[in-house]
């Protein structure tokens, strides 16, 4: 009981900053691209930001559903620049920047079983080794995966594995590109194995409702978007049709991702004392 009121006052305590932030910020303002800069990498970052499209009209992923994904894509567009993004800037600006990093390292560490398992139906057994000892570690010197000694220390690097990936791995097309509500850009196949991620989530066994299984999605959410760097805004910015250039991007980014192998377990690589990241070697005086 004592949890459940912990995550509703946070989450609360999240959306009354976001709405106050928003009513003291100036709408234009919503619209201007890196306002706010962190230095660490994000997620929305490393999905876009690193994706060279060789021109926005290319066609990389069948669409015949353009007109109602470029609605839902519309719909998604006001949602983050008036919903989303205030939050998560009254986010940024009420909790300190360290804090969120731990709560986004805490849900990561929580989807292990996600990322192994689906490392595991692609018998790739060095990257279900290396979400293995990731969450080992993470999850003893890391505070239940608080921390992310396993990188900073050890240099053992995250990886990416859904069941979308699985399925691609095994020669199973797209079938068709999707804009899903809130979302964003998704496919009959990586919308179909979303659904089946969702099975592996431990949360879906946790002894939470529906609304506080939401609210905790939302928290995770948002504290992954308070840690952007503003990319969405700067596709806004600069490409002459954002929806087209998203799909590209998100089409090459699913094609390297299909074929790309992210395994990287070596512990004597990285710094072995990083500041920015907790290091339990300190627990020790070593």
């Amino acid at each position: 009981m004592k949890i459940r009121s912990i995550l509703i006052s946070l989450v609360f305590y999240i959306l009354l900053a976001g709405v106050t932030f928003a009513a003291n910020t100036e709408p234009e303002t919503l619209l201007v691209a890196a306002e706010q800069s962190d230095d660490l990498f994000d997620d929305f970052d490393a999905d876009f930001g690193d994706v060279t499209t060789t021109g926005a009209s290319e066609r990389l992923i069948n669409d015949p559903f353009q007109t109602f994904n470029r609605s839902v894509f519309w719909f998604n567009d006001k949602l983050y620049f008036y919903v989303f993004k205030p939050v998560a800037k009254g986010y940024r600006f009420a909790i300190p920047k360290p804090a969120r990093v731990s709560v986004r390292n805490f849900f990561y560490n929580v989807a292990t079983p996600i990322r192994a398992g689906n490392a595991l139906l692609q018998f790739k057994f060095r990257d279900f080794g290396t979400e293995g000892y990731r969450f080992v570690i993470n999850s003893t010197f890391g505070v239940l995966g608080l921390f992310d000694p396993a990188d900073s220390v050890a240099g053992v690097k995250r990886i990416s594995e859904d069941f979308g990936q699985t399925l691609g791995h095994y020669q199973v097309g797209h079938g068709f590109y999707l804009v899903l509500p809130i979302v964003g850009p998704s496919s009959l196949r990586d919308g179909s194995g979303v659904f089946v991620d969702s099975f592996a989530d431990p949360l879906r066994y946790t002894k939470i409702n529906s609304f506080e299984h939401i609210a905790v999605k939302f928290l995770d959410a948002e504290t992954r978007l308070s840690l952007d760097r503003d990319t969405y805004e700067g596709i806004i910015h600069d490409a002459i049709d954002p929806y087209l250039f998203i799909r590209a991007a998100y089409a090459q980014r699913r094609l390297a991702q299909v074929g790309d192998d992210t395994f990287n377990v070596n512990i004597f690589e990285g710094p072995l004392f990083d500041s920015e990241f907790f290091n339990p070697f300190d627990w020790f005086g070593f």
